[in-house]
């Protein structure tokens, strides 16, 4: 499934349809692949599902703390929101550290990874794999696979 949004007002919209759509692994952590290009809406996409979610908190781009944990209210299908930035990691096996195994072991975890192809060779099957294109008009295209 393609969407293809224009203004930021879409953007966040259509990142709120979505957290509004997900459905809880039972065993294992739910995780959602972000692909795109520098700029392209991967840490807004987030943002904008974790405001969707009841994070008050404001979220930035782990992209040098690699990782970042947001508790969730009570009442929603997940108890936490971990954001991971994989830029800066060379190769899967650096996901070791940041307890990546662990987290994945909890169903009660979301887990939104962007760069996932720098990190691919460990990876689990992601629940969804999201891609990010950035038209020369500004307008994004959000691709669902």
């Amino acid at each position: 499934m393609e969407k293809v949004v224009q203004t930021l007002a879409e953007f966040e919209a259509e990142a709120a349809r979505f957290a509004g759509s997900f459905v809880r692994h039972k065993e294992v952590a739910t995780l959602i692949t972000l692909s795109g290009e520098l700029g392209a809406g991967k840490t807004s996409f987030t943002r904008s599902v974790a405001k969707a979610l009841g994070v008050e908190e404001t979220v930035t781009s782990p992209t040098f703390v690699l990782e970042k944990i947001y508790l969730l209210p009570p009442g929603k299908n997940f108890k936490r929101l971990i954001h991971i930035d994989a830029y800066r990691l060379e190769k899967g096996s650096t996901l070791a550290p940041l307890g990546f195994d662990e987290l994945m072991q909890d169903a009660g975890n979301l887990i939104l990874l962007e760069w996932p192809e720098r990190v691919d060779e460990v990876l689990p099957a992601p629940a969804k794999k999201i891609s990010f294109l950035v038209s020369p008009n500004g307008a994004r295209t959000i691709s669902y696979d």
